[in-house]
Order: structure tokens, then sequence, then C-alpha cells
């Protein structure tokens, strides 16, 4: 069995709500699909000279947040990092018996810190996509998902 270290992986049990990830168990498997799409490419390019296959998650997290959104629903939340100017985002997907199944498929990147999932403001895709380069990265790790969902 594989070890997941992002935080939630124990109770990350959110079903996809868009069919067209219908194939997508849980958000640990998409943890697992995502792992053979995560790239430089995909990194924040503010980070891509630290990025690499052993920190893979570095640079990845509003992106893969609100991918993570458009399959299992819910909202993005934003941990403020560097006095506030940016968050790191995670997810908070609604469960059927009223739960709350919350995520953060890139925390792995801050390695033994503790960050806090609790009371942080809604990130809405609109203000991330301000900046083109973010939501060109969103489109490209989609596009790659779903072309890795085709030959499963």
């Amino acid at each position: 069995m594989r070890v997941y270290k992002f935080y939630g992986w124990q109770t990350a049990d959110c079903k996809p709500v868009d069919s067209v990830f219908k194939t997508i168990e849980n958000p640990r498997h998409f943890y697992d699909i995502l792992s053979e799409i995560w790239c430089a490419d995909t990194c924040a390019p503010r980070m891509r000279e630290k990025w690499t296959r052993e920190n893979q998650t570095l640079g990845q997290c509003s992106i893969t947040a609100f991918l993570a959104q458009d399959i299992f629903g819910g909202k993005v939340y934003g941990i403020p990092r560097e006095g506030g100017k940016n968050f790191h985002c995670y997810n908070a997907v609604p469960l059927p018996n009223g739960g709350e199944c919350i995520f953060d498929l890139t925390s792995e990147q801050f390695a033994d810190e503790k960050l806090s999932y609790e009371n942080n403001p809604e990130q809405f895709r609109e203000v991330h996509w301000q900046k083109g380069e973010k939501h060109q990265r969103y489109k490209y790790l989609k596009a790659e998902l779903l072309k890795k969902l085709e030959q499963m």
C-alpha cells in the first residue's frame, strides 16, 4: 500500500461530482495520477529552479486545488503566506453526512511545517487567473489529466 503524506489523506474519500472524472476514485487516487503529471512546467515560475521530482508538489497548489474543485466540488481556501501576499490553496468538500472532507494535495512541499486549516479565506479562480501564467498552467495540468484518463 502506498504511503501518503499530504494533509487529510486519511479521510480523503469524497467522490467526483463531474462524470468526466468518474474514473478518479478519490483524492488519493487523484494524487497518484498527478504524481505522474506534475512537472517543472506546472510549477509556479518563481519556484521552478527549486522544483524536483522529490519535491514535486512545490509551486503546484492553486492549480491543483482548482482542478480538484472541478473534480470533487467544494471550495478552495487559502492559508496566508509571506505576510499575507500569497496564499497556499487547499480543498474542502462537503460530505453527504454533513461533514467535510478537507485535503491539501500539495502540503508535502512544506515538509514538517505545521499549516493551519481553520478560518482561512475562500479563494476564487477569477482572482488567481489574473496572473495569466497561472491560468495557463492550470489548463495545461487539466489537459494532461484528461489525456491520462483516456489511457486508463
